[in-house]
């Protein structure tokens, strides 16, 4: 009997994607990135439980809200939403997603508008008034495999909505339409843009932009729901070396949602900083060389009195925002 070697070869390959398509999350970063911490931004987001599905449900919510993900009684898998009262979805755009012009609203109320600044003000004793936040609703990342079930496009926004019994019309589903549709929306000259909706994802992403060599960074807050305060840069800066980051913005989503962007223009700091009431952050921070291409009237521009394209345009990044970059 003649054997034929490339069906075999097929089948071998098969078994490995499958089994790579169901370790844990925080086991395939391990797989993947052996030499690379993975910041507690993103362990906090991780579900309690993520070797898969079985009958039990596996809940993937943070606390009284989130995705809980199970198996019904005639096997089918389903999904719900609890969406948690302590975490209100923002009405204003991402301030971080460039296209958008910040509103009066946001210019008066956004705690993130205290995190632009100019680079020039980056060096130590350097004081600035600013507000740590996470800027999402805190919810849990679920695993590629059950992700991956669940649909994701405008195109089919009613079944989502249905998945998630959520009401057409309702703050909730304005908020994941817009997520969606900025996922959806090409990326800006000079930039390559994905959204990840899952962690697996985001290191398939960002690794294929930086290899695999990578540190992985978000800002630290050594005290819980730090107030708006007065942060003195300390010694000990660091800027990271080249200039090619992978940054990924956490977007408000039943589940954890990031929108990545790969840049060859942006420089990444690490800042340390003291606060008045004795705070400790480790904060990253983005400077962007070449912002003419965002939108005249973005936040960062009107909040700093300058114009796109004149000077570089930094930002401290929120608590649950992630940056990629080669080591």
């Amino acid at each position: 009997m003649e054997f034929h070697p490339v069906p075999i070869i097929i089948l071998i390959s098969l078994a490995v994607v499958v089994a790579d398509a169901t370790v844990p999350s925080d086991v395939y970063w391990q797989k993947v990135l052996p030499n690379t911490a993975m910041p507690k931004a993103l362990r906090h987001l991780l579900p309690e439980e993520d070797e898969g599905l079985g009958d039990e449900a596996v809940d993937v919510g943070v606390g009284g809200g989130g995705v809980s993900v199970g198996t019904g009684p005639d096997g089918s898998k389903y999904l719900w939403w609890r969406h948690h009262p302590h975490h209100p979805y923002h009405p204003w755009h991402e301030p971080f997603i460039y296209r958008y012009a910040a509103s009066q609203d946001q210019l008066r109320d956004d705690p993130n508008v205290a995190l632009f600044f100019l680079e020039k003000d980056l060096h130590p004793s350097k004081k600035l008034n600013l507000h740590f936040t996470k800027t999402t609703s805190g919810a849990k990342l679920l695993p590629r495999h059950v992700a991956e079930t669940i649909p994701f496009s405008s195109n089919e926004f009613s079944d989502i909505l249905n998945r998630f019994s959520v009401e057409p019309g309702s703050a909730e589903a304005l908020e994941m339409k817009k997520t969606i549709e900025e996922c959806e929306v090409p990326a800006m000259e000079g930039e390559d843009k994905y959204c990840a909706t899952s962690l697996e994802a985001m290191v398939d992403y960002s690794t294929s932009k930086l290899g695999k060599n990578v540190k992985v960074m978000a800002t630290e807050v050594g005290k819980e729901e730090s107030p708006q305060q007065e942060f003195t840069i300390s010694p000990g800066l660091t800027k990271m070396v080249g200039d090619k980051r992978v940054v990924c913005h956490g977007q408000n989503y039943p589940y954890a949602v990031f929108h990545c962007h790969a840049s060859h223009a942006t420089k990444a700091y690490l800042v340390p900083m003291v606060g008045a009431d004795g705070t400790k952050v480790k904060a990253v921070a983005a400077c962007h060389i070449d912002p003419s291409k965002w939108n005249p009237r973005h936040l960062a521009f009107q909040v700093l009195k300058v114009k796109p394209g004149t000077v570089p345009i930094c930002h401290f990044l929120p608590e649950d925002h992630i940056v990629w970059t080669s080591k």
